[in-house]
């Protein structure tokens, strides 16, 4: 049996702000809240919500013949929570047919496989959490940011348990070699891997509307022509697409809704293709080779290689720097740090410092809101210079103060016997001290706040610094609290919850550090 295999890409980046140089250790809000949400809600009303519903209602229509993936990243499924909810629950309706497998990632759509091990496994977890905290399913199959691939990739794939995983049918890979088969890792056999068949895919996603293409207008009759035509002995076509190719890349005045419409019912007329996912896929077909990556490709551009993302200085060096952080970030507990390192390592953003400007360039531009390579450079660069500086203002506050109390506990122990247990109160303290540094202590002025209206209350907020509106609520009393918190926009409420979060992170720290002392201390008598 021949089968076709329909995987889809969602994902967008959260945008950063212009961010200049003299916000620097000023504003630590990165991002351009009104762009964003702009852009979701368009891609939601234009893509999301009508093509969820004709997916949806193929499935009702030929039940369990009909099957599609997807793989949503973390930052897509936060951006939906926040400005499309409604686009969220079209995806769950889907993913409770039955007949829809979402697949792992990278959390963040990042670059982690190819920059930090250790990074690139925690963000596959946290999708996976995420995946199954909001679809109530976890996944089994795996796809790498934008496709991205090599054998060294594959086989740590492999070793987290996933037992497929999708690429790229990249000729300089393949060679003669077609893309219509499973194939297996080199490094790990047990890892299957399904090829992209890139001619049929870019054929709907780049070529549907592109008059000046021979083979235009594209007809649902059409495309399973040319399926027919593949050699019979090859077992299961591939179509990897960006999910917004329908309606947002390919408008819906291209026809590209009604040709999705009408493709399962000539595929199933006219042709001896079945729908299938990639799990199933697994389950069904034996690898015929191993497919030999030494170096990562990518579906991107005519080179299906990572030049898209890592291909001049600008992104070699950002990248560099933001990664050389990770380490020292995975120490760190406070929500708002972890928040920014999720969202700056979005590939998107080096895709944006791309200088390559050939046949490609259109794609580049699509939903970039720079003007040109070295303002995304300069603008990326100017917010990790501030994040580096939260994240070099928290580290003394954990590791290296964990290993200065432990040094000096054993001292004690050595000088003072079994007095040093008296002295962990004192060492603990400091740590407190230590974990409370950088908490905010602006106190903006209220005169009377609580005698005013609301209207008063909420144009008096209005312009303040959500920051500062923050830290003026820390320690102030229940009833002056009251009075704001339902005045407070938005953002500034986020600010505030996000706060007690991470006061209590913070209070977790202190206990975690003061156990392991006892451990150590214990450990020296």
């Amino acid at each position: 049996m021949k089968s076709i295999c329909f995987y889809f890409q969602v994902h967008q980046p959260f945008r950063l702000r212009t961010y200049r140089f003299f916000d620097i250790g000023r504003n630590h809000y990165y991002y351009d809240e009104y762009f964003n949400r702009m852009i979701m809600r368009r891609i939601a009303e234009k893509c999301y919500l009508p093509m969820n519903e004709i997916l949806l209602q193929q499935i009702k229509e030929y039940g369990s013949q009909f099957k599609v993936s997807f793989s949503i990243s973390g930052l897509a499924m936060e951006q939906m929570e926040l400005y499309a909810p409604e686009a969220l629950e079209s995806f769950r309706k889907l993913v409770a047919t039955g007949n829809v497998e979402l697949l792992a990632e990278t959390y963040a759509h990042s670059l982690s496989a190819l920059k930090d091990h250790v990074e690139f496994e925690r963000q596959v977890k946290a999708h996976s959490d995420k995946v199954e905290q909001l679809f109530g399913v976890r996944p089994v199959s795996f796809r790498n940011t934008e496709l991205i691939y090599s054998d060294q990739i594959g086989a740590q794939v492999a070793d987290m348990g996933y037992k497929v995983m999708l690429t790229e049918g990249a000729k300089h890979i393949l060679g003669w070699k077609s893309p219509n088969f499973m194939y297996a890792n080199a490094i790990n056999p047990k890892l299957k891997v399904l090829l992209r068949n890139f001619r049929l895919s870019d054929d709907i996603a780049f070529r549907f509307s592109q008059q000046s293409w021979p083979e235009w207008p594209v007809t649902a009759d059409k495309f399973v022509g040319w399926l027919n035509k593949i050699n019979p002995k090859e077992e299961v076509i591939n179509l990897f697409l960006d999910y917004e190719t329908f309606g947002e890349h390919q408008w819906a005045a291209t026809g590209i809704f009604n040709f999705m419409k009408a493709l399962p019912d000539a595929i199933f007329k006219g042709s001896e293709f079945k729908y299938a996912t990639p799990s199933e896929l697994a389950d069904r077909l034996q690898p015929v080779a191993a497919i030999q990556v030494p170096y990562p490709i990518s579906w991107a551009d005519e080179e299906r290689d990572v030049t898209a993302w890592l291909g001049n200085d600008l992104q070699n060096e950002s990248s560099a720097k933001l990664y050389s952080l990770g380490e020292r970030v995975r120490q760190i507990g406070d929500v708002d740090i972890q928040r920014d390192w999720n969202y700056l390592q979005s590939s998107d953003h080096f895709y944006y410092m791309c200088t390559k400007w050939f046949s490609d360039g259109d794609v580049h531009k699509y939903f970039n809101h720079y003007s040109s390579p070295y303002e995304a450079y300069i603008n990326f660069m100017n917010v990790l210079a501030d994040f580096a500086t939260r994240v070099e203002k928290y580290q003394p506050d954990t590791a290296a103060l964990l290993e200065e109390i432990v040094e000096m506990g054993g001292k004690f122990v050595k000088q003072m016997g079994s007095q040093a247990s008296d002295r962990l109160d004192e060492f603990t303290s400091k740590a407190k001290e230590s974990l409370k540094k950088g908490e905010q202590k602006i106190k903006p002025v209220f005169d009377d706040i609580k005698n005013l209206s609301d209207a008063r209350v909420k144009k008096l907020i209005k312009d303040l610094d959500a920051e500062d509106l923050v830290a003026a609520l820390k320690d102030a009393e229940s009833e002056l609290v009251n009075k704001v918190l339902p005045n407070m926009s938005k953002s500034a409420r986020k600010k505030y919850d996000d706060l007690q979060d991470n006061l209590k992170v913070k209070q977790a720290e202190v206990k975690r550090i003061r156990k392991h002392l006892e451990d150590k201390l214990r450990g020296l008598f």
